[in-house]
């Protein structure tokens, strides 16, 4: 079920709880959609921010205007300050923006990303033009080790080719977070982009017990529309999704989609493993 809770003039909170495999299963279309869907996350001036009880990840969105905002406390966490038991990252989707952490300013463009580690007191968002503002996409979980803070730009993710063009997933995946490179506490963060004519990503599918995952996607035309798959691989379900839609993929979930016309999407783990390739792949003659 959803709970929404204003913390703030500009902030403000949405809770999602935990949903098992057979709860989800008998869900009609609203009930997936308000369980698992994190519609509307940039709104203009605002932080929007929903905190989910899968592996206590927080997922949300920060749209500055004329002014900067700020990444306030809240009362999900129990600490004094966001970031006391918690680390962060923010992806650019937007227009040219920073990101300050404790007076380090970090001068993002569009799809760069910026780690900010546990223990930091200030955090900001900033857009250089409000009329073109950025988009900050937000991502924290809760962190057991202080690493340093770092922007990482696109130019600067490992890239990774995957699918062709005979089975429409032909992609590149852009890690930003990997164990080579980037130190986390657990979260693990890159970006998909479709090359022109695939649809499908993440197929064959997988789902990972060991750690949870959602999924942003954007770069998509108004009138055009992802089907974002979900649920046990033999009894799934699906969500049909706009630009600039988050959703939440339990551990026992698959994840997966097909887009009617291009698009890119920023994926986001966190659990118990960081290795991008500790997965359970799902034959697709298994799925129902």
């Amino acid at each position: 079920m959803t709970d929404r809770k204003t913390a703030t003039a500009t902030t403000e909170i949405d809770i999602r709880h935990a949903i098992d495999p057979m709860t989800a299963a008998a869900m009609g279309t609203d009930e997936l959609r308000a369980n698992f869907l994190m519609p509307d996350l940039f709104r203009p001036g605002k932080v929007a921010l929903t905190y989910t009880h899968y592996d206590r990840m927080i997922i949300g969105g920060a749209v500055p205007l004329a002014q900067a905002l700020a990444l306030e406390p809240i009362k999900q966490t129990g600490t004094h300050n966001f970031l006391d038991r918690r680390e962060l990252i923010v992806i650019n989707i937007g227009g040219a923006g920073t990101v300050t952490a404790d007076g380090e300013t970090f001068a993002t463009g569009p799809r760069d990303m910026v780690y900010v580690g546990i223990g930091k007191i200030s955090v900001t968002f900033g857009s250089d033009d409000a009329a073109k503002p950025a988009k900050f996409y937000v991502i924290s979980a809760p962190g057991h080790a202080s690493h340093p803070t770092k922007l990482i730009r696109i130019g600067d993710a490992r890239r990774v080719d995957l699918g062709n063009q005979a089975t429409s997933n032909e992609r590149s995946i852009f890690q930003f977070i990997h164990p080579e490179g980037a130190k986390t506490c657990q979260l693990v963060v890159g970006m998909t982009q479709l090359a022109p004519g695939s649809v499908w990503n993440t197929m064959p599918c997988h789902i990972h017990d060991r750690r949870m995952e959602a999924y942003l996607y954007f770069d998509l035309a108004e009138n055009a529309r992802v089907f974002h798959l979900m649920g046990e691989p033999d009894e799934t379900r699906h969500i049909v999704m706009k630009n600039e839609e988050a959703v939440v993929s339990p551990c026992w979930s698959i994840h997966s989609g097909a887009g009617t016309s291009s698009y890119a999407f920023i994926w986001a783990m966190a659990g118990d493993n960081v290795d991008y390739t500790d997965v359970d792949p799902v034959p697709i003659e298994s799925l129902r």
